[in-house]
């Protein structure tokens, strides 16, 4: 499986966290940002979804402050589904 990587500033520590977790066994693509530096979050998701959408990969993951802006960017998207998860049961039902 090849997984889509995206982050703005605030949701940069959490990304490298999860990126270190799942590249054991998946196919990642960072698609940004890679510092602290403040950053516009649309920059980076939008890069994730298309490629999801464009099928070099197969799911994205998005990280930003709070999950909203990252979502509101890739459900602009054509094609793609993106929600808010907390935790697994909001993963899973989505």
């Amino acid at each position: 499986m090849r997984i889509a990587l995206a982050s703005d500033h605030a949701g940069l520590t959490l990304k490298e966290e999860i990126k270190k977790f799942i590249e054991d066994g998946y196919e990642v693509t960072d698609f940004g940002t890679y510092s602290p530096d403040s950053t516009d979050y649309p920059d980076w998701g939008y890069k994730a979804a298309a490629a999801v959408q464009q099928g070099s990969a197969d799911m994205g993951i998005l990280f930003c402050g709070t999950g909203i802006g990252m979502s509101i960017t890739a459900n602009k998207v054509k094609g793609i589904r993106c929600a808010v998860c907390h935790d697994h049961l909001t993963a899973v039902l989505s």
